[in-house]
């Protein structure tokens, strides 16, 4: 069945090692590349996700040393969800008190427990316990033990004045289903795609807009099967909703278009290939600083300019 749902999803932080420390250690992602900002090669471009690096696991961020802070507000990204075993739950609200993360109480959110908190710059997480996904892999290192380790995303909540316009570019151009409404939010489902295939819509008429920054999300990836696939959504995008991509962009893991929703978002239509081990041996992914063939020239400079990470 075609693999829908969010490919990955790109934020801004403040400081790269504390950032690095959070991820891979609290919360026990795997770093899948270490690359560059292809736009901004002084800043590093991290991905996290599980062992393989799946479409559907990455969660890639831009640490600029000196970031100021972002504001959640209309037209963002409200929260990135994760997911973990039903019974990981209460693992999780332990290890969160223990690293001294701010967090809430969990709560039911259409049926499934939810416990939300904050990364060092204020980004909006969750974690979803799921039933049912015990024995799917999950990569675990440390101190964190397999059966509690978290699996990829469940989904994402964005933030909107209206809810509908985003919507039917969901549905119409990325293959989601509306599949139930809660309070001010609906959510949308990506067939039976499990990693990625939630996202949620908050409706909050009147709510002042974000402002990018540290804490906030740059943008949200949906998967593309190939470039044939991912041109047919652009053909949707302008014949069915008068809305225009950039061209393709060559980012060497995917090949990506990127576009503004009616809600404000920016979302970007990446393809599954090649994948992250396109120029490194899968079992050594996230080790070795790489960059992009126009800047391996550079190196030598930019590597002096990057903050030292271990």
């Amino acid at each position: 069945m075609r693999q829908n749902g969010i490919h990955h999803i790109t934020a801004i932080a403040g400081p790269a090692q504390r950032n690095l420390d959070f991820y891979t250690r609290t919360l026990g992602l795997h770093l899948v590349k270490k690359t560059v900002n292809f736009d901004d090669p002084g800043t590093y471009h991290f991905y996290y996700g599980d062992e393989a690096g799946q479409p559907g696991t990455i969660l890639t961020i831009f640490p600029w040393e000196h970031a100021a802070p972002g504001r959640l507000g209309i037209g963002e990204t409200q929260e990135t969800v994760f997911r973990v075993p039903e019974g990981a739950i209460g693992y999780w609200t332990h290890r969160l008190v223990d690293k001294g993360v701010p967090h809430e109480a969990p709560q039911k959110r259409f049926g499934e427990t939810v416990l939300a908190f904050k990364d060092p710059d204020g980004m909006r997480l969750a974690l979803v316990a799921v039933p049912g996904i015990e024995a799917e892999p999950a990569w675990s290192i440390g101190e964190i033990p397999v059966e509690h380790a978290i699996r990829g995303f469940h989904g994402a909540s964005l933030l909107l004045d209206k809810a509908a316009p985003t919507g039917a570019i969901l549905t119409d151009v990325f293959g989601f289903t509306e599949v139930a409404r809660e309070g001010s939010l609906v959510r949308y489902k990506a067939g039976d795609t499990a990693l990625g295939g939630i996202v949620d819509l908050r409706e909050a008429g009147g709510f002042p807009p974000g402002r990018p920054g540290a804490g906030t999300v740059h943008h949200i990836a949906f998967r593309a099967a190939s470039d044939a696939v991912q041109a047919g959504m652009v053909k949707k995008l302008a014949e069915n909703h008068g809305i225009r991509t950039t061209e393709q962009k060559d980012r060497d893991y995917f090949r990506a278009v990127y576009f503004r929703e009616p809600g404000g978002l920016l979302f970007e239509i990446a393809t599954d290939a090649p994948g992250f081990a396109a120029d490194e041996p899968a079992e050594s992914l996230g080790r070795a600083l790489k960059l992009p063939r126009f800047l391996e020239p550079k190196r030598e400079k930019i590597e002096a300019v990057l903050p030292k990470v271990a």
